[in-house]
């Protein structure tokens, strides 16, 4: 079984689908209970997204500029900021949840990407 099942085009398609959930979701969840932040920060974060996804060296991309590898590492920056933001921003409940499922789901889909750019020391 390969491991890695993630095609750079469905990870562009991941990318853009993630970047519409991270701009709506905190609206349709009600977020911001422990804190404004959690809004915010979505939403900036979605947004973020969609401009390095038109960035990336990848099928969706408007231009091509940034490498698909340091795309994911964008990604798993994200992924880590997105566990601890509840915890040094101290949100709580379903602020907290939000985060920190954003970031397991990144981390798994970065897992699961394909990257034929990647340099294996």
């Amino acid at each position: 079984m390969k491991l890695r099942f993630i095609s750079p085009t469905f990870h562009g398609i991941i990318d853009y689908s993630a970047a519409v959930l991270l701009i709506a979701g905190p609206f349709l969840l009600k977020l911001g209970e422990s804190s404004p932040l959690a809004v915010t920060l979505s939403v900036i974060t979605g947004f973020a997204v969609i401009l390095v996804s038109i960035i990336t060296k990848y099928k969706f991309a408007l231009t091509k500029v940034i490498p698909f590898d340091l795309h994911l590492a964008i990604d798993l920056s994200v992924a880590t900021a997105f566990a601890i933001i509840p915890f040094v921003l101290n949100f709580k409940g379903l602020d907290a949840i939000y985060y920190v499922a954003n970031s397991v789901i990144v981390f798994l889909v970065v897992a699961f990407t394909e990257n034929k750019e990647a340099v294996i020391i």
